[in-house]
């Protein structure tokens, strides 16, 4: 019998599923020992399947939505100006035409109170597609007419609660009087305006008009929003109108957006905010592929007796370890079920919880390209750590397998081993970076993950080696606790790994999530504005100031022109086919805010180059931001072709600045030469800043007094634009935290798992102990100081980690100033802490529970 199963062991019956078949034997008895295994692999491939399914279910819902969410086939914007009577003549030749204009404006109610709108001006067409929903319900065109004296308008329930207005109260806009005849429910191509920074007020395009607002240079953004014919609104014919719009009309310098590119800055967002979800679950992977390891050494260690039987009677050493591996792979198969399942389900989730209030068009439907890449990282993670494990097992010998119960084995695997985890760790690094909307940061993620967990094993290995070199202490539970840490078998480099993965994720998130609420929520910058006054007429402008100073004596103010233009070539090479880094694409996008002087701005600085002299009047000249150029490859003397007002301009790079961006006064990517565009129509931009403060009375009493001489120009709150953009920033780092919460729950899993796997040690080391007359309360004693030190050992790790990677986020991704958020970390920490104690105590219960006699008739 025993030759017979030596010759079934070594042979496998020529090559048959003999792995399959005995690993499926093992699992008979059960799942012991892999609940935490099975548990971090379906809460890793949940968070990456969601993500995938969630984001997929955007990117359709937009796709699908696309002519909706942009108003038309094809949508041509321009800033600062209409369009002339060939490019309209040019778009009514292809199909149905409708016009909206946007922009800021001040809204006065009859009691003198002021408030920011966004105003919308619309035709008689639109919208070309969708609906827009009016309470109470009415026809648009009802709701928009001139009557008694009056303009229609339809507005955000924000607006109404922010004026205390009700329907059929008048307002002013301008110097147009606008009654408010309806609540905009919702508007059809919301999603294509961006952010606002005030609520929403539907007008006709007669009422801005009429309201003086149109004033030359004023920024206003003109939408022609074009409807094909149904019979050839096809991709192609929406193509070709797009290359017949550029081919005959170059220097139009409109933005050309398709149905199928919507909203590209909302599909650009979502994009990121997917990378950054999907990272935050690789990291969850990635912890518990810890607990994968620490799983299957547990496992391992149960099964020395097994092992060594099957090596005794023949197997070799390659059909062991593909015994385990098969019944890894299998379980990790198995705990990928559930997540796939939950990932897979979350878009149906959302659609059917969150559907009628969710702003974004989601399109739930099962993509099976997303499931199977989370379950592929599953898959490699599962095999990528127990490979190791797996491997040690392989050549070790009978006697050294019983031998282990004493001493570790401590040696490595052998090469095949060794180079299989190598390249299994590469191909997810690969993949990482290979299927990430931003390379970079992928990259720089898995080169911070590598790094991490090379320093993890170094702390463990430090925290070891100090503790063997640590002087005798008297005391036997201090000396017990200091040896546990070092001795052969330790929990120090798993609990290390364990908890250090899962602290610096959560240290990074919080110290983000806190520096941004400072940025955006919390102090303003010493030096910010109170007040931004957008539109302000050139003609104007001296009077403006002369209001402010006599009105604001101790407001420091500052003004300077404006115009808008768009960056359409740089050196001679066409925007649309340049590649700057993610960071920088932001100034190709749309229209840019330029400016002209003789002086270098206030908030930036010469890095480059010389300024223009004073009054030069010879070839155009511009200034441009050194990051930016950086990223551009632009440099001293190179040209830079600008569409403004509809001409393309060309200027040569004088020098280059560093702009505080930060500072949040006013600040331009481009500077030009003032003979530039001295001519030209443009408006006026200022800023207002009290150096000693300002109280909120003070701001509303200055707020109605320009509102009433200066009815064109809109005055921007400086506090409620970062209330505006915080509550974004808000909402985006609350779904990042939530997601850092399951890598906090996988590395507690993970923690609890490492405990596990120690417990016939733990078991074996209390029951020799307390044989030789040792207490359960001295040795209760002994490793809850030694969980506190290692507790606190890796703390400081994933404090110093984390605070160095939140540090590199904000200043070198976000260009911000970083601070360190000391209470939120050290709670973090202490709360981490506190969990390896309770964890370990709660395991080291069972262990002291244990009867010596049971353990020392099988020594």
């Amino acid at each position: 019998m025993n030759a017979l199963l030596s010759t079934s062991l070594s042979r496998g019956h020529g090559g048959g599923p003999l792995p399959l078949r005995f690993a499926a034997r093992e699992l008979r008895g059960g799942l012991r020992g892999f609940y935490v295994f099975i548990a971090c692999i379906a809460l890793g491939v949940m968070a990456i399947a969601g993500v995938g399914s969630v984001a997929s279910g955007l990117a359709d819902g937009l796709a699908r939505e696309g002519r909706v969410i942009l108003g038309g086939d094809l949508a041509f914007s321009l800033s600062l100006r209409e369009a002339s009577a060939d490019e309209r003549a040019f778009l009514d030749r292809r199909g149905r035409v409708s016009l909206a204009a946007t922009m800021r404006a001040m809204a006065r109610a009859q009691d003198g109170r002021t408030a920011l709108v966004e105003a919308k001006a619309v035709d008689a067409a639109y919208p070309l597609y969708g609906n827009v929903a009016l309470d109470p319900q009415q026809p648009l065109a009802q709701a928009l007419a001139q009557r008694d004296g009056a303009f229609g308008a339809a507005a955000d329930p924000a607006l109404l609660a922010r004026l205390d207005l009700k329907l059929g109260t008048r307002i002013t806009l301008g110097s147009a009087t606008i009654e408010i005849r309806a609540v905009l429910t919702s508007e059809p191509d919301k999603l294509a305006g961006g952010i606002g920074f005030g609520p929403r007020l539907l007008i006709s395009e007669t009422a801005l008009r009429a309201s003086g607002l149109l004033q030359p240079g004023s920024v206003v953004r003109w939408h022609y929003r074009l409807r094909l014919p149904d019979n050839d609104a096809t991709d192609a014919a929406v193509r070709a109108v797009t290359a017949a719009a550029q081919a005959q009309l170059p220097e139009a310098g409109w933005e050309a957006r398709s149905r199928a590119n919507a909203s590209p800055s909302l599909e650009r967002n979502v994009e990121r905010f997917t990378q950054y979800l999907t990272l935050v679950g690789l990291t969850a992977l990635l912890v518990g592929g810890v607990g994968v390891a620490n799983a299957v050494k547990g496992h391992l260690d149960r099964r020395r007796e097994v092992i060594a039987t099957l090596k005794a009677l023949g197997a070799t050493g390659t059909r062991v370890f593909g015994i385990y591996l098969t019944q890894v792979l299998v379980l990790a198969g198995l705990g990928a079920l559930p997540g796939l399942a939950i990932g897979a389900a979350l878009p149906f989730l959302i659609a059917w919880t969150f559907g009628a209030v969710l702003p974004l068009p989601i399109a739930p439907a099962l993509h099976p390209g997303e499931l199977a890449l989370a379950l592929l990282y599953g898959l490699l993670t599962a095999a990528a750590f127990a490979l190791w494990p797996l491997g040690r097992a392989h050549d070790v010998p009978v006697s050294a397998l019983f031998r282990d119960e004493v001493a570790s084995d401590q040696r490595w695997p052998r090469r095949p081993y060794i180079a299989a985890t190598v390249l299994l760790g590469c191909t997810l690094a690969m993949l990482a970076i290979e299927l990430a909307y931003d390379r970079r940061i992928a990259a720089m993620f898995v080169a911070a993950a590598a790094a991490v967990f090379a320093l993890l094993r170094l702390v463990a290995a430090l925290i070891m080696l100090t503790a063997r070199r640590l002087p005798r202490p008297r005391s036997p539970v201090v000396r017990l606790a200091i040896a546990n840490i070092h001795r052969p078998g330790a929990l120090t480099p798993s609990v290390v790994l364990s908890l250090g993965l899962g602290l610096a994720v959560m240290i990074t998130v919080i110290a983000v999530d806190g520096n941004l609420r400072r940025q955006f929520l919390a102090a303003l910058p010493e030096k910010a504005p109170s007040f931004y006054f957008v539109d302000i007429p050139a003609a104007d402008a001296e009077a403006f100031d002369a209001f402010i100073r006599a009105h604001a004596p101790h407001g420091a103010l500052e003004r300077v022109p404006m115009l808008r233009g768009r960056i359409v070539a740089a050196n001679g090479i066409p925007a649309e086919t340049l590649k700057p880094p993610p960071d920088v694409t932001w100034a190709l996008q749309s229209d840019r805010g330029i400016t002209y002087g003789d002086t270098v701005p206030a908030g930036s600085r010469l890095v480059e180059g010389q300024w223009w002299q004073p009054h030069y009047q010879g070839p155009a000249l511009v200034s441009f931001e050194k990051r930016i150029a950086d990223g551009l490859g632009l440099k001293l003397g190179d040209a830079v072709t600008v569409n403004v007002l509809g001409r393309n301009l060309t200027a040569t790079i004088a020098n280059l600045r560093a702009v505080e961006w930060q500072s949040l006064g006013i600040n331009f990517v481009m500077v030009f030469s003032p003979a530039t565009f001295r001519s030209a129509p443009h408006s006026h931009i200022a800023t207002l800043t009290y150096p000693g403060g300002s109280t909120t009375d003070e701001e509303a009493a200055l707020l109605r007094a320009v509102a009433d001489a200066f009815p064109t120009v809109t005055t921007v709150r400086v506090r409620d634009a970062l209330d505006a953009v915080g509550q974004i920033v808000a909402n985006l780092a609350l779904a990042i935290r939530g997601a850092s919460v399951l890598t906090l729950l996988v590395a507690v899993l993970v923690l609890g798992g490492a405990l596990a796997a120690g417990h016939r040690h733990r078991v074996y080391d209390a029951v020799i102990l307390k044989t030789v007359g040792a207490t359960r309360m001295r040795l209760l004693s002994a490793y809850a100081l030694e969980y506190l030190a290692l507790g606190l050992a890796t703390a400081v790790f994933g404090i110093a980690a984390g605070s160095a990677a939140a540090a590199f986020v904000i200043v070198r991704i976000m260009n911000l100033s970083f601070a360190w958020p000391a209470g939120p970390l050290l709670a973090a920490a202490a709360g981490a802490v506190a969990a390896t104690v309770v964890l370990g105590l709660i395991g080291t219960f069972t262990a002291l529970g244990q009867k010596p006699a049971a353990v020392l008739r099988n020594l």
